[in-house]
């Protein structure tokens, strides 16, 4: 019948690892658009009548491209990059962390129906936020470390070690490591209505396909998470300055909650602040997210011919030994009815 497969499916971690290969690969293609979208979201208008500068670096850049030529020309192409080890290391264990707890929630979540049928829209929403969330519990501290190594400024780079003895220094402590972690968690609807809307609009678009060629898997995986970056943008530029350091008008106060920076922003910049770098975090968000799930998909089916052909592989050793046992038994018992009847006389 046509859109059914004969491919077994992979387990939970073999999704996991075509998934986190998937986001390791995207993100290190886009990671420029990830600095530039975190330098314009920390950076605040100073008003004529501010006396402190607002914004973490020196530099105040007017659009995406301004950004660009800036770091470019103050610290080189590797400006670009900064802060790239531990986005990847961030990026790896979140993903493999999220289709791991996605694959075993969902197929839990089958598993309980009596009348197995492909989850609703509602429910996958529900299914990715669930699996988003357990993943952020383990893996923020990563993204805090990324995000103070992206907006530090040139003078004062550090490594991930450093900069992350410099979160658990400061009046935080640990604690600092999981800073955002509320915003955070609100944060999983993201992935959850980037997901599920993939997934709807693959049944709606595409279905009965099992297998999409390149630019369908691209298609589906930009136009979802486009449409997730719009409704959660403001939470996410709440949560870089959270996870920032504080801007010289604070004195060195940090944030306290998600609230009170976006309270902060408005109060500065107006409400229109909240989507601030908005260009760039959708454009890294699409192509992320069009090359996760393109790739994400040849990489699963990387991954079913390899195991399809280690069970070759061992079911032929299996078989292969089993045989070796019965001919050793055969012959055994050859021997056995050669000597029995000396025995016998």
């Amino acid at each position: 019948m046509a859109g059914k497969t004969s491919q077994p499916p992979l387990p939970p971690w073999g999704n996991a690892l075509a998934g986190a290969t998937g986001a390791v690969i995207a993100n290190a293609i886009v990671y420029p658009l990830d600095i530039v979208k975190t330098r314009l979201q920390v950076q605040v208008k100073r008003k004529p009548t501010d006396l402190e500068p607002l914004t973490t670096n020196e530099e105040h850049y007017t659009s995406s491209l301004d950004a660009i030529r800036r770091i470019i020309d103050n610290e080189g192409i590797s400006g670009l990059y900064s802060g790239i080890n531990g986005s990847l290391i961030g990026v790896t264990s979140t993903n493999f962390a999220y289709f791991y707890w996605y694959s075993v929630i969902r197929s839990l979540y089958l598993s309980s129906q009596t009348v197995p049928r492909a989850p609703g829209t509602a429910m996958e929403l529900s299914l990715g936020a669930a699996a988003g969330a357990v993943a952020q519990v383990f893996t923020i501290p990563v993204s805090v470390i990324t995000t103070r190594q992206q907006t530090q400024p040139k003078g004062d780079k550090k490594g991930l070690f450093d900069t992350g003895k410099e979160v658990i220094d400061s009046e935080d402590g640990w604690t600092g490591l999981w800073r955002g972690l509320k915003a955070s968690l609100i944060l999983v609807i993201n992935p959850a209505i980037t997901y599920g809307a993939y997934q709807r609009l693959r049944v709606l678009l595409f279905s009965g396909k099992a297998n999409m060629r390149l630019w369908e898997s691209f298609f589906l995986g930009a136009m979802s998470k486009g449409l997730a970056t719009i409704v959660t943008q403001p939470l996410i530029v709440a949560k870089v300055g959270l996870q920032s350091r504080p801007p010289p008008a604070r004195k060195g106060k940090p944030f306290e909650s998600f609230l009170e920076v976006i309270s902060f922003l408005i109060d500065h910049e107006g409400p229109m602040a909240l989507f601030k770098g908005l260009a760039p975090q959708i454009a890294k968000g699409i192509l992320v997210q069009g090359l996760l799930m393109m790739t994400k998909e040849r990489m699963e089916i990387l991954f079913i011919v390899l195991f399809t052909y280690l069970r070759k592989v061992r079911d032929t050793k299996l078989r292969q030994a089993a045989e070796a046992a019965s001919r050793q038994a055969s012959v055994a018992a050859g021997r056995t009815k050669e000597v029995l009847p000396v025995v016998m006389k």
